[in-house]
């Protein structure tokens, strides 16, 4: 086989103006009903002088048509390295017009730190490029790069193959949580008796690196329905690791248990930066129900794991109670997520 470092760099075949202007979200409007077919061509390379992780794409064959009324696909390859979606995590070829067998000769490239690459996945993906923005899914490779040999240039045909819904994982934390259920100060009444729960957020493993560069994270929480400025609070930032220790507690006082059953934790993990924080992912600590007070609300929707930590931590009043759950995706509340 022939080695990528020497068909490619010389060539020039592609500069970084065919991959700009391609930044734009991982969802496309994925509306075409298209049964994948065909294989692709492409070598992958790392070049340690520049620190960039190449991608030659050479081409497709036997594509599925992308619009079977006009029997006609435009075909163009997609690559991202997960589980990093963020704008920056994504380069485009150029798009062939009117072909089942486009030929591309074109790199794509990615700054990235070779340590951080090995903890990446490469996802490469063809698509119909549609006029109107419905774009149709035609077929996808997925290597796991953990495993890649980067000795190894030469370029390989791979199968396309339909895509798979498995989420990637983006890390997890490890978090303790007590409730101390008569902390009021002064006279005791019943009535006004409240307590506070305490939310210990020990570390964060395995965070997904932001546009291949190792991150400076700090944790945020809240606890809905409650989103003013006095219900936020956070942890300092740990710097350049993705297994942050943060060993922080915090403190929300005047709850009654009986609160507890319509409050919820929102967790969520940032990576800080001086313009704009980039969200990670996060954790919701409730019973899950959908509904806070009767009315019904996005933000109960705990995972099993996530409501059982919650459930132990109401039964075993005063006493620590702990779990390492996995971090995901979260829609929060615009107001959370200042």
């Amino acid at each position: 086989g022939s080695s990528m470092s020497n068909i490619s760099i010389s060539s020039g075949m592609a500069s970084m103006s065919s991959v700009s202007g391609s930044m734009t979200s991982i969802n496309h409007a994925d509306l075409g009903d298209v049964d994948v077919q065909g294989t692709i061509q492409f070598a992958v390379n790392y070049i340690q002088k520049l620190g960039e992780f190449q991608i030659f794409v050479v081409h497709c064959r036997d594509l599925a048509m992308g619009d079977s009324k006009k029997s006609r696909s435009d075909p163009y390859v997609k690559c991202y390295l997960l589980p990093d979606k963020t704008k920056l995590g994504k380069r485009k070829t150029t798009i062939k017009k009117k072909t089942v067998n486009p030929t591309y000769n074109e790199i794509l490239r990615f700054k990235i730190l070779l340590e951080v690459l090995k903890s990446q996945h490469l996802n490469v993906s063809v698509w119909h490029n549609d006029t109107f923005g419905r774009n149709s899914f035609l077929g996808q490779v997925d290597l796991d790069l953990s495993e890649w040999d980067f000795s190894n240039a030469t370029i390989n045909e791979y199968t396309l193959k339909a895509r798979v819904t498995k989420p990637f994982l983006v890390g997890q934390m490890r978090v303790a949580l007590r409730f101390l259920p008569q902390t009021s100060h002064g006279k005791r009444t019943s009535r006004m008796e409240t307590g506070e729960v305490q939310i210990w957020v020990k570390d964060c493993k395995n965070l997904p690196p932001i546009r291949g560069v190792i991150i400076d994270s700090f944790v945020k929480c809240t606890v809905l329905p409650d989103t003013s400025r006095k219900s936020r609070q956070k942890t300092r930032v740990v710097k350049r690791t993705a297994n942050p220790m943060f060993n922080h507690t915090m403190v929300y006082d005047g709850f009654r248990s009986e609160d507890l059953k319509e409050a919820c934790v929102e967790i969520t993990v940032w990576d800080h930066d001086r313009l704009n924080n980039h969200y990670l992912g996060g954790l919701r600590l409730g019973f899950g129900t959908g509904k806070s007070y009767g009315v019904d609300v996005s933000w109960m929707d705990s995972t099993t794991s996530e409501a059982n930590l919650w459930q132990r931590m109401l039964q075993s009043e005063g006493e620590w109670v702990e779990d390492v759950l996995p971090l995901r995706m979260l829609t929060m509340a615009k107001s959370t997520s200042k």
